[in-house]
């Protein structure tokens, strides 16, 4: 049979006589009328062709396939309001899954600590962080793996097509030096001195690798006169490297709290050079957003962000966008993981 040959009003009502032992009684606790009744019990038994009760008592007394059907409908009618609870849970917050994701520096540094607090005010609420490259934590929000994230890294114009995008903090990005170097007393350097130094970096294509050469450029600075020391793979490595005395680096100022609050590895501030990148907020309009997204975004975000940003503070401005429709599955022609 392609249809179910009963409704759940069905059930409920084959339940009630059941429990009454009347028809009568039935309705009443039902508050519809006896004859109602009689009609959809008549109705079910035609359209399961078999008797579900036993007439010939003053009582009603179930057959064996009214036994039967009992046994499956109390399962399913439990089913259903365990279903009813399970959706008013998500609506108050006392359940659910909350799916974060974030490229490579946010993710380590900064998503944690508004997890932890969102935690703290809804602990039914299980959550998920994803970290992955910015390309590839926008291709899983755009294609619903991912309820919201945040990146700091490029977004290509044809996912971008699909996401709503949020300026939402200014990341800064602080020179480092280990405690025993010359320049690690200096409030301030001048930008002739960069030259002196030695750096230890991500790769050439990384998205902080870029912006970094792109503001110390328009400040006048020759990026191919700096010293690489060496290239390291995430930012952990390149902290230690700095700590043990093997050169400076950039490194994102919420990476450092705790080395700077230990006394590890210094700041120096750049004469006339302050070096940012804009993080955003990326989300999917065309899906539905959780009670736990909503929330997330309108009691967690606010604390962590920069007032005043807009859609021109972008580091990037989407270009000739390839049509995207609404809840398609988007797959780039490559995932490359590029360290952000």
């Amino acid at each position: 049979m392609s249809d179910l040959p009963f409704t759940l009003d069905q059930l409920r009502i084959l339940k009630a006589i059941a429990e009454y032992g009347s028809f009568k009684r039935a309705a009443d606790s039902l508050y519809v009328s006896q004859p109602a009744i009689s009609l959809q019990v008549q109705n079910l038994e035609r359209q399961l062709d078999v008797p579900l009760f036993d007439r010939a008592g003053r009582r009603a007394q179930l057959t064996e396939a009214g036994h039967l059907l009992l046994s499956y409908g109390e399962k399913v009618l439990s089913l259903c309001q365990e279903t009813c609870l399970a959706i008013e849970d998500l609506q108050n917050l006392k359940g659910g899954t909350l799916i974060v994701g974030a490229s490579q520096t946010t993710g380590t540094y900064l998503l944690p600590r508004m997890i932890g607090l969102f935690r703290q005010k809804y602990p039914s609420v299980a959550v998920q962080l994803h970290v992955h490259s910015t390309r590839r934590t926008a291709w899983s929000v755009v294609n619903g793996q991912i309820d919201l994230a945040i990146v700091g890294g490029e977004i290509s114009a044809e996912l971008a097509q699909s996401l709503d995008i949020m300026p939402y903090a200014r990341d800064e990005l602080a020179l480092i030096v280990p405690v025993s170097h010359p320049f690690a007393e200096r409030e301030q350097i001048a930008q002739e001195d960069l030259y002196q130094l030695q750096f230890i970096t991500l790769d050439a294509q990384s998205t902080i690798r870029r912006v970094i050469d792109q503001v110390l450029t328009r400040a006048g600075i020759d990026t191919t006169r700096l010293k690489i020391e060496m290239e390291l793979s995430s930012i952990e490595a390149i902290k230690n490297a700095v700590q043990s005395g093997l050169g400076a680096a950039f490194v994102s100022t919420s990476a450092i709290e705790k080395e700077l609050n230990m006394g590890v590895l210094r700041t120096i501030k750049i004469d006339r050079v302050i070096i940012t990148r804009v993080l955003s907020v990326i989300s999917n309009p065309h899906r539905y957003q959780s009670k736990a997204a909503e929330a997330f975004v309108r009691e967690i975000l606010p604390g962590f962000s920069t007032p005043g940003l807009g859609k021109d503070d972008l580091d990037f401005q989407p270009s000739e966008p390839a049509e995207v429709l609404p809840n398609s599955s988007v797959v780039p022609s490559e995932l490359s993981e590029k360290k952000l």
